[in-house]
């Protein structure tokens, strides 16, 4: 008896899907934008979505669902960076690309990413002034001189025989 199935099937079965839509997220987590099909982007913008929300309201509950969606890293980025990154928005963090088709077998490729930039949390090194950097660029660049271009030869015509 064939039972309806609530979301995308992807011609996957329970387990294969969660697998899939677990690494997906995760990967879309860790690095901020995945390429991949339309259909599997669809399927796990709202899964996303609702993983942010969650992150942003904190709590322990909401922590173990999140958890169980996404691999380790994934969870503590999620929950340090791009939780506190969406607080003042109230929906629509991700965005889809569409690039076209796929060449193998024309399905439709997107890029999915965050409308927001997620930038991890790194201490600043202080640099010197990038000033004297550029004045030697431009040094570097008069010094060199363009090569010489070769000369043109003149191709004469040759008449045609009738």
């Amino acid at each position: 008896m064939k039972k309806s199935v609530f979301g995308r099937k992807l011609k996957r079965d329970k387990n294969e899907r969660k697998a899939l839509f677990k690494s997906l997220m995760s990967a879309f987590v860790m690095n901020g934008r995945i390429q991949t099909s339309e259909a599997k982007a669809k399927a796990i913008k709202p899964e996303i979505e609702k993983l942010v929300t969650k992150a942003k309201k904190g709590g322990n509950a909401a922590k173990l669902v999140i958890e169980k969606s996404l691999t380790k890293d994934a969870f503590d980025k999620m929950v340090k960076e791009i939780g506190p990154l969406f607080e003042k928005r109230a929906g629509g963090y991700t965005r889809l690309i569409k690039l076209g088709e796929r060449f193998g077998d024309n399905s439709p490729v997107v890029i999915m990413e965050w409308t927001e930039e997620v930038k991890a949390i790194v201490p600043v090194q202080v640099v010197k002034s990038s000033a004297s950097r550029i004045e030697k660029v431009k040094k570097a660049v008069k010094e060199t001189k363009p090569a010489k271009k070769a000369p043109v030869k003149k191709v004469s015509k040759v008449a045609k025989k009738k």
